[in-house]
C-alpha cells in the first residue's frame, strides 16, 4: 500500500502512535507524581495541521483542541462542528479578535489584562454563550521582548484579572495557564505557578483549571500539579508545526 493509495489511513495510524505515546507518557508522569491520570486533560493543539486531522483524533477519543490563530481556528472548527468537540484558544488574543473567538471558542487560556476581559465578555453577552477564561500567567521573570511577546499578566496583577474575569458577563473563571521560559529547566517555574493556582484558589475555589506543559514538559507540569497539557508536535509530528 501506497502514500497514494491510502494516504488517510496512514495518517490516522501515525497519529494513533502519537497519541498512544503521548497517553504513555501521562501515564508515566502520573505514577511518578502520584497523581490520577483521570484528573488530566490532554488538548491536541492543531494550529497548521488540517481539519482532517482534526477528524482522525476526535475519533481516537482526542476531542480538545487547542489553536492560537483566529484566521485558522475560525474555519476548522466550523468545517468540524458536526463533532462533539472542545475548542480551546491557547494563543495570544488581540482585542479585536475577541467577537470572532468568542462565537466557536469554549476556553480562552490566554487572558492577560483588563481590555481583553471586557472585549471577550462584551463579545460572549452578544454570543449568548459563556466562555471560560484562564489568566495567562507570565513566568518569563527576565524576559526578552520576544518572550514578552508570548503575553501573560504580572503575578502580582492575576488576582485582580482574576476578579474581573468572574464578575463579568458571558464569563467564568477556569483557573490559569502559563509557558515555561524558552531555554531554561521548566520545573522552577511551573513549580511558581502551582503557587499562583493555588492563592486563586482561596478567593475562586472553583477555578481549578493549571494549563501548563507542552510537548517537551509535559512531565514537569505534571509533577507541579498541570490539569491540562496542551500537545501538539508529539502527537501530530513536526512536519508542518510551528515549534515554538
Amino acid at each position: 500500500m501506497t502514500h497514494e493509495q491510502h494516504p488517510a489511513s496512514e495518517r490516522r495510524a501515525e497519529i494513533a502512535e502519537g497519541v498512544a505515546a503521548v497517553r504513555a507518557r501521562i501515564a508515566a508522569a502520573c505514577a511518578a507524581a502520584g497523581r490520577d491520570e483521570r484528573e488530566l486533560t490532554l488538548i491536541a493543539v492543531t494550529k497548521t495541521f488540517p481539519a482532517s486531522d482534526v477528524r482522525l483524533l476526535a475519533g481516537l477519543g482526542l476531542t480538545d483542541v487547542g489553536e492560537n490563530r483566529d484566521q485558522e481556528a475560525r474555519p476548522k472548527a466550523a468545517e468540524c462542528a458536526d463533532l462533539p468537540l472542545t475548542w480551546h484558544f491557547v494563543g495570544r488574543l488581540q482585542t479585536n479578535k475577541a467577537r470572532a473567538v468568542a462565537g466557536y471558542a469554549d476556553v480562552v487560556h490566554s487572558v492577560d489584562r483588563s481590555r481583553l476581559v471586557t472585549a471577550l465578555s462584551d463579545a460572549a453577552v452578544r454570543a449568548e454563550r459563556t466562555l471560560r477564561c484562564l489568566v495567562q500567567v507570565s513566568l518569563d521573570e527576565a524576559a526578552s521582548p520576544q518572550e514578552q511577546g508570548r503575553g501573560g499578566a504580572s503575578p502580582g496583577d492575576v488576582p485582580r484579572i482574576a476578579d474581573e474575569i468572574a464578575a463579568a458577563g458571558g464569563l467564568e473563571l477556569g483557573g490559569v495557564m502559563a509557558v515555561a521560559p524558552l531555554g531554561q529547566d521548566p520545573l522552577p517555574a511551573f513549580t511558581r505557578l502551582a503557587g499562583i493556582a493555588a492563592e486563586l484558589r482561596g478567593n475562586h475555589p472553583d477555578a481549578r483549571i493549571v494549563s501548563a506543559g507542552m510537548s517537551v514538559d509535559l512531565e514537569q507540569a505534571i509533577a507541579c500539579g498541570a490539569t491540562h497539557l496542551r500537545v501538539g508536535t508529539a502527537l501530530l509530528g513536526g512536519r508542518r508545526a510551528i515549534v515554538r
